[in-house]
């Protein structure tokens, strides 16, 4: 095939962005500020460029990518494994920033852009429910460590600071459902996935936040974006045991909590597949994690469908 877009590859760090167009040889470096990003964005319509390819890494790459997306350039942000492979694939074992470059730029030429384009209002919800996920993390650790304080005075300190976590958590939470609810399509996506029994205001958030391709993916693909697909591990005569992989960890993590609630009280349909699934001899953490890719599944359905969910009553 004959490469038509002319694509960039960006190796990014914290002070510095290592730039290669695939197929040339141009290389150069502009420093990772508003500055650095301005004079990116020039030298790249200056060389035909409409296709950049960067390697995500922690955060550092945001900045360029907005202010990339904002001139108008298609910018498709690959996965460090997704670049592994094919460094691999290519037989590619020599690593510097500028040769990184290089190969993001072939990666980035070689894939697909996504067919749903980056919603730049969640990217900035997401880094504020990242926040949450944080705070409820160390809420998480204090309780550990309170199980082995026996001094009053330091549980007290220790309570006093679970508890002034649990207010900023609440706090960060309304101000996140404000801020999405003052858009009209974000509020409906909200209302509609809050519909589903089983699904609090802490998981939607982390659906509608997390995944923004909900409801326009088949279940297939969005099992799969949130790690929640389980993949075969067969060779010839061995049947292996079917596990989850990749995806998206935090909310793979949130819905896997969601689960176990759900699946014991709120939702009657995964009360019974869990009944259903452990009965059959299944593990509770395996049946846990069907029932986690239901809810995915409930989610994306109404979504699809536009109209609340609605409970069918129990078969008599």
């Amino acid at each position: 095939m004959t490469q038509t877009i002319t694509t960039a590859g960006i190796d990014t760090s914290k002070a510095k962005l290592d730039v290669a167009i695939y197929g040339r040889s141009e290389r150069w470096q502009v420093s990772n500020q508003p500055g650095g990003w301005r004079r990116l964005a020039s030298e790249l319509h200056k060389g035909g460029v409409r296709r950049v390819g960067i390697e995500a890494s922690g955060g550092y790459e945001r900045g360029v990518i907005a202010e990339l997306r904002e001139r108008g350039f298609t910018v498709l942000v690959l996965q460090p494994i997704q670049v592994r492979a094919y460094a691999r694939v290519h037989l590619r074992r020599a690593k510097n920033d500028a040769l990184d470059a290089i190969l993001i730029a072939a990666c980035a030429a070689s894939v697909k852009p996504p067919t749903i384009e980056a919603d730049e209002r969640l990217e900035k919800l997401a880094d504020h429910l990242t926040y949450v996920e944080q705070v409820e993390e160390d809420i998480a650790r204090l309780k550990v460590r309170l199980e082995h304080v026996a001094d009053p005075r330091l549980r007290r300190i220790v309570m006093a600071d679970i508890g002034r976590l649990k207010a900023r958590r609440a706090a960060e939470l309304l101000r996140i459902v404000n801020q999405l609810r003052a858009y009209d399509d974000l509020a409906r996506r909200l209302h509609l996935v809050l519909s589903v029994p089983g699904i609090g205001e802490r998981t939607a958030l982390a659906l509608i936040i997390r995944m923004p391709e909900l409801g326009r993916v088949s279940r297939e693909q969005a099992a799969a974006l949130a790690g929640l697909a389980p993949y075969d591990n067969d060779s010839g005569i061995y049947k292996g045991q079917r596990r989850i992989a990749g995806g998206r960890h935090r909310l793979r993590r949130s819905l896997f909590a969601a689960a176990l609630p759900a699946a014991f009280r709120w939702n009657t349909a995964l009360i019974a597949l869990y009944a259903r699934l452990t009965a059959r001899g299944k593990a509770h953490n395996a049946a846990l994690v069907a029932c986690a890719r239901k809810l995915l599944i409930y989610a994306n359905t109404v979504l699809q469908r536009g109209t609340p969910w609605l409970e069918k009553p129990a078969a008599t």
